[in-house]
């Protein structure tokens, strides 16, 4: 007998391959934002400008992986590098307006692809696979003492 835990990773090891799928005019198009970027502007967004520190504590990776992280988004002009706004020693990131731009239109592309591959669904389903995924990353947040603050 099958393990409905085993189902459940086998359909997130899916989900992972698949990605979202983005397209226009029938053809596929990639991301225009790098999932490492996408996650950085987006947790930058909600919380705040934020250090190098607090960063590697929000998402559990060592100062060097977010320094180069942080170095190719401030390259690419998503973030900006800024003193404290509340006075501390360490400077901060904070997102810029072409971060915030190409944000907004990666979320947007990714919404779209949701209400493409679920227009079948129920407005009532919907919303239950997205209060399961919101409990899921609740506990996953809750084992790992990293919660990721939502708007």
């Amino acid at each position: 007998m099958v393990r409905a835990t085993q189902e459940v990773e086998y359909e997130q090891m899916l989900l992972s391959r698949h990605g979202l799928l983005h397209h226009r005019n029938g053809r596929r198009e990639d991301s225009r934002l790098e999932r490492s970027a996408y996650i950085l502007l987006s947790r930058i967004r909600v919380q705040g400008p934020m250090s190098i520190g607090e960063l590697s504590d929000a998402f559990g990776l060592d100062a060097s992986t977010l320094n180069r992280q942080t170095a190719a988004a401030k390259r690419a002009g998503l973030v900006e590098r800024i003193p404290d706004p509340d006075g501390g020693m360490a400077r901060k990131f904070r997102i810029t307006d072409e971060g915030a731009r190409m944000l907004d239109d990666e979320r947007e592309r990714n919404t779209s692809s949701l209400d493409q591959i679920m227009s079948d669904w129920s407005e009532e389903d919907v919303s239950a696979f997205a209060a399961y995924l919101r409990r899921f990353n609740a506990d996953i947040e809750r084992l790992s003492g990293r919660r990721w603050p939502r708007p």
